[in-house]
């Protein structure tokens, strides 16, 4: 396929297919590990994110006006966790001028939040409250349907269509046949009644039964719901603005131990740990004083934070209220950084809002607050960005720091919830261990699957050849047999 048709690719996507085992994955997964189906499908996908200049759509090309009217975007998440991707339906109206532009508007986003979130699935709700046959667009929705079979890989995990009227119905079943099996088992149509079995009240705006007090503007575009300032002692007030001297003893004595219990499980963990040689060659010459083992690692240009991906909470059953965050600066120069979460008045996070010096490594607490619970919806959002040596990292100046920090210049990473249901400890908590790891992952479980039904194919594949040669074996035997035969025969008639 690249030797033949590069000049209808981007470089860049194939340069990045080359490199990124996990898009790989993802196209092999939504076609079964079909060889294939899945080379077709990305065959297909590059040839439209060329015509489509997926790579550089950005705010500045396209019409303002496409985002002032709030008919796409993302906000909020559902139930397993997995962010909204929200279609306003009453808010599209038919334009063939339009066309193209409301397209690349929707491959904006999703090229935005793939970019962003790593590719994480998406959950597509169509609320089509307040809609008639005037907003019926079976090609602008064909072009949707599209996009989540054939262009974005294992990249949708269901499509919520609110309150339907009845006019579309004959239309849906236009869509279905677009729609293969198992994208068709995806769909869940809903009404105010039974909505929040998938999404939750407080993420769904009140003519759908929710108390989610969102307003959809812009600019800037819609963030991820992150709340800032997040103080140290959860929900800033102004008793909360200042620690009394016993709360930062407190701290101080649990960071001591739980330093203690870090030697103990490091000594412990010895046959587990798995840092690559690879790993350890891509780090910079700056080598981190406190630098702190982790199985998984994001490496940002900035900062390395571990976990990469996911902190892991205990529901309320097991009680495990503590994670912890190592970040370590990978620069020559000190960096700021600050947290930010999209639940503030669940969570304490210490140190919130301060610096990490060149080439060492510091530890974020995030703690449980009061009687919260975590959820698959929470977020944490980390930001960081380098300071001059002159600046000073006290607090006047880094909040004035933050206010001056272009935004270009400020290094992301974003990090979930996960919350483990066994009581059986599998994670990092400051109860029980250093270090996150779950007992078994989804991905595991992939992999084995996956690793299963190769296994399955090779006998497969054995056994059609064992029985291919027992039936040209038979095929030969009767033919021996007929051949024998005949010659007995033709010896017969010669000697009568």
């Amino acid at each position: 396929y690249f030797l033949d048709k590069s000049d209808k690719y981007d470089s860049r996507d194939v340069e990045r297919l080359q490199q990124d085992d996990k898009w790989v994955e993802n196209y092999l997964i939504w076609r079964h590990d079909v060889v294939d189906d899945t080379l077709k499908m990305i065959d297909e996908s590059f040839q439209w994110r060329k015509e489509y200049t997926v790579n550089d759509l950005s705010e500045s090309v396209l019409p303002k006006w496409l985002f002032e009217i709030g008919a796409l975007f993302l906000h909020g998440y559902d139930k397993e966790g997995y962010k909204l991707f929200w279609f306003k339906v009453k808010h599209h109206t038919r334009d063939p001028k339009q066309q193209l532009d409301k397209k690349k508007l929707v491959a904006f986003w999703l090229e935005h939040y793939a970019k962003r979130d790593h590719g994480k699935p998406l959950t597509v709700v169509f609320d089509m409250a307040e809609t008639g046959i005037s907003h019926i667009d079976l090609d602008f929705v064909r072009f949707i349907v599209n996009c989540f079979t054939d262009y974005y890989p294992n990249f949708l995990t269901k499509i919520v269509i609110f309150e339907m009227p009845w006019i579309m119905n004959a239309a849906f079943k236009i869509v279905k046949g677009w729609l293969g099996p198992d994208a068709i088992s995806m769909l869940k149509f809903t009404n105010k009644s039974d909505v929040q079995e998938y999404i939750s009240g407080e993420y769904l705006p009140p003519h759908m039964g929710g108390t989610d007090s969102f307003k959809y503007s812009y600019p800037p575009l819609v963030d991820d719901d992150f709340q800032t300032p997040l103080c140290e002692n959860g929900p800033i007030t102004s008793e909360d603005e200042h620690e009394s001297k016993e709360e930062i003893d407190a701290d101080t004595k649990e960071a001591g131990e739980l330093n203690e219990a870090q030697n103990l499980n490091q000594k412990k963990m010895n046959s587990i740990e798995q840092i690559s040689k690879s790993e350890e060659t891509d780090k910079t010459e700056v080598k981190p004083k406190n630098a702190k083992k982790a199985l998984t690692t994001f490496k940002g240009p900035l900062l390395h934070i571990s976990p990469a991906e996911e902190l892991y909470f205990g529901s309320k059953e097991t009680g495990e209220k503590k994670c912890l965050i190592v970040l370590t600066n990978v620069t020559k120069n000190v960096v700021a950084f600050k947290v930010r979460t999209t639940a503030p008045e669940k969570y304490r996070v210490k140190p919130s809002n301060s610096s990490c010096e060149p080439g060492t490594s510091l530890d974020i607490i995030v703690s449980l607050h009061g009687g919260f619970a975590a959820s698959l919806q929470d977020r944490f959002l980390i930001m960081a960005a380098e300071m001059d040596q002159s600046s000073g990292a006290g607090v006047p100046e880094l909040a004035q720091f933050w206010k001056e920090v272009p935004r270009t210049k400020v290094m992301e990473h974003r990090l979930r919830c996960h919350v483990i249901e066994s009581s059986k400890p599998s994670s990092l908590t400051l109860k029980d261990n250093a270090f996150n790891i779950p007992a078994k992952t989804n991905e595991d479980l992939h992999i084995q699957l996956t690793h299963l039904l190769q296994i399955n194919r090779r006998l497969e594949e054995q056994m059609n050849r064992c029985l291919w040669f027992q039936q040209l074996s038979v095929v030969l035997s009767l033919l021996s047999v007929t051949v024998a035969a005949f010659c007995f025969y033709l010896a017969s008639a010669q000697r009568s």
